[in-house]
């Protein structure tokens, strides 16, 4: 049994580290140490984690817990037309190997959400690299998170095995936490009246290949190249006042980013 819950004490949150060395195969200048995941939970921000509950007869009470995913948020304040606003910031979010695929992504989003609502915290927002389609899928489709930003090289050179030595080019995910459009998604209803294929403008594709030409030598050039094309083109987008409001997998596994102009109810 999976169990989602906030990370306690120093043990947990050294397990975060660990996982977080896991995922990305970051270098140590890369590494987030202990120190700011306790400080992160100790000024508003969060450390969820997803707990393997398991049967161990070296435990005295016969269980034990085994962290197998986690996500990490920082608080912030956005200026607003109404005075600031606090949000979260979503840094981080990792899922052992063996766990993924099965739904664990979802719920420490849903458990940010659910306790940041908890607060009276409307937004959250969180950066992701426009090449993982995973991860798009799940931002975009599953959440109802949607982009306006391109950030170019926004954290520089990264020492993560998962970048690929590319330029860490990000999308900005904006996630109104009980908007309309977020609501209706997670409810898995429709969520404006006009279906949403209607109303796009523009679409951007990522090649299922991606992974793979991150991972090799010979392929960086190609991924690159894409990076690089699609870059102009969500700029060129988001300059016109475009915005990602969906994302589809095609036959072949690519992903599509789906880009027309935002409602006013969505932007609430």
């Amino acid at each position: 049994m999976i169990v989602i819950r906030a990370c306690a004490g120093f043990e947990e949150l050294e397990a975060c580290v660990r996982l977080q060395v896991e995922t990305w195969g970051y270098e140590e200048a890369d590494v987030i140490p202990r120190r700011a995941f306790l400080v992160a939970q100790k000024i508003g921000g969060q450390a969820i984690g997803a707990f393997d509950t398991e049967i161990s007869s070296s435990q005295p009470n016969g269980s034990a817990e085994s962290l197998v995913g986690f996500a990490l948020s920082l608080p912030g304040v956005k200026a607003c037309a109404g005075g600031p606003q606090p949000y979260l910031h979503s840094h981080m979010l990792a899922v052992k190997a063996a766990y993924r695929d099965r739904g664990l992504g979802m719920r420490l989003k849903l458990e940010q959400r659910r306790e940041a609502l908890a607060r009276g915290i409307r937004r959250m927002e969180w950066t992701f690299d426009p090449l993982e389609i995973k991860n798009a899928f799940l931002n975009i489709h599953k959440l109802g998170a949607m982009v306006r930003e391109y950030r170019v090289n926004f954290y520089g050179v990264s020492s993560s095995q998962l970048q690929g030595g590319l330029p860490t080019d990000r999308l900005l995910a904006e996630w109104r936490l009980d908007s309309p459009r977020v609501k209706a998604i997670l409810d898995e209803r429709p969520a404006v009246a006009q279906p949403i294929e209607e109303r796009i403008q523009v679409r951007i594709q990522v090649p299922a290949s991606i992974y793979q030409w991150k991972a090799s030598e010979s392929g960086r050039e190609r991924a690159l190249a894409i990076q690089l094309e699609n870059r102009k083109k969500f700029q060129r987008a988001f300059s016109q006042g475009l915005a990602v409001l969906g994302f589809s997998l095609d036959a072949e596994g690519n992903g599509v980013f789906e880009l027309g102009f935002p409602t006013p109810a969505e932007l609430d």
